[in-house]
């Protein structure tokens, strides 16, 4: 599993085959992979838990403090925090960022991958308890929103977990100053004006 995360954060997921993971991880048996997890898709899953286990013990913590807010940064910082605080742990060079990135960009492995995650109660409840700070915004507003946060926090974290493995400086001296700083602009995102949208011109052909 660490070695199929290392070359699929590096190379992506379609550049990277089974023998080469196998190879990387010091295995003799080429089918080594196939033979532990199945499809490609199976091994992307239990990586994937892995590291979602630990972020979701941390949301549990946060949220054990955060009940009964109703203040929208308390609930993005349920969202946001527990992701960067796991890769603290990490050590560096660490990977999982940037698996995550390649993961997200797949469409089939990010449905699979995102039907699991909703599956959680840390996750769940930290949902619904933002949902109910931003019940004034359309539906639509939110579900786009939502969207450009995950991209935000996806991307933010892939970009300084790269940087931190080539020594090259990041914008932020510390993971916990990275989630600070990404709850700050995702509370803002979510809490900006609506601009009235213009109806859709109809199109002739």
């Amino acid at each position: 599993m660490a070695a199929a995360e290392r070359l699929y954060a590096e190379h992506g997921l379609v550049a990277v085959s089974n023998r080469q993971i196998s190879e990387a991880a010091g295995q003799g048996n080429v089918a080594a992979v196939g033979y532990h997890f199945g499809t490609r898709a199976d091994l992307v899953r239990a990586i994937m838990r892995k590291h979602s286990d630990a972020i979701e013990r941390i949301r549990q913590r946060m949220l054990d403090e955060t009940r009964g807010s109703r203040e929208v940064r308390d609930w993005v910082a349920c969202l946001v925090r527990p992701a960067p605080e796991h890769l603290a742990t990490l050590g560096v060079p660490s990977w999982h960022a940037r698996f995550a990135v390649q993961v997200l960009t797949d469409p089939v492995l990010r449905a699979i991958v995102t039907d699991e995650a909703l599956t959680r109660e840390p996750l769940r409840e930290t949902l619904h308890g933002l949902g109910r700070c931003l019940d004034a915004l359309p539906a639509e507003v939110r579900a786009e929103r939502g969207d450009m946060a995950r991209q935000l926090i996806t991307h933010t974290c892939a970009e300084r977990e790269r940087a931190l493995a080539e020594g090259i400086s990041t914008r932020q001296p510390s993971w916990d100053d990275t989630a600070g700083a990404l709850t700050d602009a995702i509370t803002g995102l979510l809490l900006a004006p609506v601009t009235p949208r213009s109806p859709a011109k109809e199109t002739r052909t």
